[in-house]
């Protein structure tokens, strides 16, 4: 079990390490809210974020400030449950209709990695965290 739980944190960080290159390169993230950012920033990932469900913002708007970023791509982060599958696969339709690629190999490898257990992206340094604590390594 330890070994299995190794590689799933190892994948984690993988893809956590190429989120912040991706990022890097000035390609927008899209989250759901402020949590959202404190968590990507705990996990060392700083980037330029969108976010989609502040202040009550609509759906459109969303889409409004993707457009203004100028980018020819986003990266989809949203959360993992029903409503923030809906709403990424609702971007994804909208933004290729806008002629702008959305980066879903985040979302899809995260949301896969983590299952069931968790289901937003404010629970991922949790989870990275709990992940630590069954194989007995000491968390900072």
């Amino acid at each position: 079990m330890s070994a299995s739980l190794e590689r799933k944190l190892e994948k984690i960080h993988c893809l956590l390490d190429n989120l912040v290159t991706e990022s890097s390169r000035g390609i927008p993230v899209v989250v759901e809210g402020e949590k959202d950012v404190e968590t990507l920033r705990k996990l060392e990932v700083t980037c330029d974020v969108i976010l989609a469900k502040a202040s009550g913002k609509a759906f459109q708007d969303v889409l409004s400030e993707v457009e203004k970023r100028g980018k020819n791509e986003v990266i989809l982060l949203v959360d993992f449950d029903k409503r923030g599958r809906e709403w990424t696969k609702r971007l994804a339709q909208d933004l290729e209709r806008m002629k702008i690629k959305p980066n879903l190999t985040f979302w899809r490898e995260l949301s896969s990695l983590v299952g069931r257990d968790v289901k937003d992206i404010e629970g991922l340094s949790t989870y990275i965290q709990t992940l630590q604590r069954k194989m007995g390594r000491n968390i900072e």
